[in-house]
């Protein structure tokens, strides 16, 4: 699949002859990229695998659990902008080590948790700990890869966040399944210390082999160096918005924050519910669970290979989002009226898997346009904080409405609205960056 990806047609803005320079970094890189983003992601989702089993062992309601879900994400928009700020000044390599070592930390102390206000207070933690990872792996890709190229290098990357959940759901199933009781610990103890560990260790990892600039790589001869610097130079930066300031007066750059927010109240209703709704519909066994829940995740990766191949190929963006957000919102509508229906269930959360996941690496194609240096890191930061907001407001209200009415086909039929709101908002509101053809967008430097 990566090989057929890598061999698309090759973007004008990139010669024959520079190709195999930007396909030596997408190896070297992308790799170790890839399997830390993967841990990333499981860490933001093996909460909704353990819902059942911390609610009873907690004693918490759908509500409680959907403010300790979103709680992650308030630590994690807090401190985000300062954290690539951060990284920004002391590089990325130092940074995301730290990010990963503590955020690994953390997430195993949930081990200890028996209260539900111990449950807020460390998801607050593992969020505030985590924040910056994400934005400042998109910041770092931006400087690394020219903008031609950023379409298969992103659903690279997100291709891990597909990954953990097709992968996560089976893996969290068996463990809930087969180590309950392990040492005396309940299954979803092991779920947590599955997430955490690996996370400290590739955190040395990233310490020792990701580079932060071409310069500093030493598996670039001089003259490879002098090239990619090149390639870099030609790479343009149509945006004004060098400072983080000047982003947010970029025009775009808010109605960018304001889309990528409904995309994350559909990412989470996905992340965090998807367990539970297949739960409803009547199949109980979690190892069942957890392998249905990675048809979503599975179909979600199809699409963003796909995607971002013709993204890439084509240099159009814009459609490509625009049609992913109204899948995704067809995806929910199905899901609220067939909540019931376990099959058909199954179709629609793979429609929203392929058209909420399956779009986002599209999406981030689209800031870099905007934004320059440290206005790249901050902004960056700021839309995917902008983003993160999805993820307080979708947990809290889909619980809340469950309490309230035993059904969360309600919030289903919201978030299906506001994925709609955010695809005409595309249509009717994208300015002339945004809606201009990379290709042309490269060849008009």
């Amino acid at each position: 699949m990566v090989d057929s990806t890598i061999t698309a047609p090759v973007p004008r803005a990139i010669s024959a002859e520079s190709l195999p320079i930007v396909r030596k970094a997408l190896f070297r890189l992308m790799p170790l990229i890839v399997v830390c983003y993967f841990f990333a992601f499981f860490d933001r989702i093996n909460i909704g695998f353990v819902k059942a089993a911390l609610q009873v062992d907690l004693g918490i309601s759908n509500t409680a659990y959907g403010i300790g879900a979103s709680l992650f994400t308030v630590g994690y928009v807090l401190f985000e902008v300062p954290s690539n700020m951060i990284m920004y000044r002391v590089g990325t390599r130092q940074w995301i080590a730290r990010i990963m070592i503590t955020w690994g930390i953390a997430t195993m102390l949930m081990i200890f948790v028996t209260t539900e206000w111990q449950f807020y207070a460390l998801r607050f933690v593992i969020g505030g700990l985590e924040a910056g990872f994400s934005p400042g792996i998109i910041y770092y890709m931006s400087t690394w890869f020219p903008t031609s190229y950023r379409g298969r290098a992103t659903s690279y990357l997100f291709l891990a966040q597909a990954f953990s959940g097709a992968f996560g759901g089976p893996i969290t199933g068996m463990l809930l399944t087969y180590s309950d009781g392990l040492a005396g610990r309940p299954g979803w103890h092991w779920v947590f210390l599955f997430g955490g560990m690996p996370c400290i260790l590739l955190g040395f990892v990233v310490l020792k082999f990701l580079d932060n600039r071409v310069e500093d790589a030493k598996w670039l001869s001089a003259d490879e160096k002098r090239e990619y610097l090149k390639i870099l130079d030609r790479t343009p930066q149509g945006g004004k918005g060098a400072s983080l300031m000047g982003a947010i007066r970029t025009p775009g750059f808010l109605t960018l924050g304001l889309v990528y927010f409904m995309i994350q109240m559909g990412a989470y209703g996905l992340n965090f519910w998807a367990p539970d709704l297949i739960r409803t519909a009547g199949q109980g066994s979690d190892l069942l669970i957890g392998f249905l829940t990675a048809i979503p995740y599975t179909c979600a990766a199809i699409s963003m290979v796909l995607i971002g191949r013709h993204a890439d190929a084509t240099g159009h963006r814009r459609p490509y989002l625009i049609g992913c957000l109204f899948a995704a919102a067809i995806g929910f509508a199905m899901v609220g009226f067939f909540a019931q229906n376990i099959f058909i269930l199954v179709l629609a959360l793979a429609i929203i898997g392929a058209g909420v996941t399956g779009g986002i690496p599209t999406f981030w194609a689209l800031p870099p346009k905007l934004v320059t240096g440290a206005g790249a890191a901050g902004g960056i930061a700021m839309i995917n904080s902008l983003g993160q907001l999805g993820g307080i407001v979708s947990p809290t209200m889909v619980g809340m409405v469950k309490d309230i009415t035993g059904s969360t086909t309600p919030a289903m039929y919201v978030i299906g609205g506001l994925l709609l709101a955010g695809g005409l908002i595309m249509i009717f509101f994208s300015t002339p960056l945004i809606r201009a053809n990379d290709r042309e967008f490269d060849r008009n430097r």
